[in-house]
């Protein structure tokens, strides 16, 4: 499957963005989808996750309450709706899906198979 990630940009603290994950290739309820994030210097860093159906989502420390997680299968989309952003959430964001995930391991880059291009979230102050 490919993965295109879109909808990064510039926006100052306290505003909002939607990024989506467009899936081609293959159908995009066949994986378990997650977002994560670098920003320079720093590791990459778990950000969000849902499962197959939708019915079960995941969120890093930092980004509960602002962020949420969502999917269209029919759309073969997920998306990742950010609000009250901080100039702390200033990255790269990634997309990513997995065909399995080892129990409890949703947070892990090593779980995911397919990879997105990345989209730059700056967050000014």
């Amino acid at each position: 499957v490919q993965l295109q990630a879109s909808g990064g940009g510039l926006v100052q603290a306290g505003g909002s963005l939607r990024l989506s994950c467009a899936a081609s290739g293959r159908t995009l309820s066949n994986y378990a989808m997650g977002w994560f994030r670098q920003a320079p210097g720093k590791e990459r860093e778990f950000v969000s996750a849902i499962s197959w159906s939708g019915g079960s989502t995941y969120y890093g420390d930092s980004v509960k309450g602002r962020f949420t997680i969502s999917r269209d299968n029919a759309k073969n989309t997920v998306y990742l709706q950010m609000n009250s952003l901080e100039p702390e959430d200033t990255a790269v964001y990634y997309c990513a899906g997995a065909r399995m995930w080892s129990v409890g391991y949703y947070y892990t880059p090593d779980e995911y198979d397919y990879w997105g291009q990345g989209t730059q979230v700056t967050v000014s102050s």
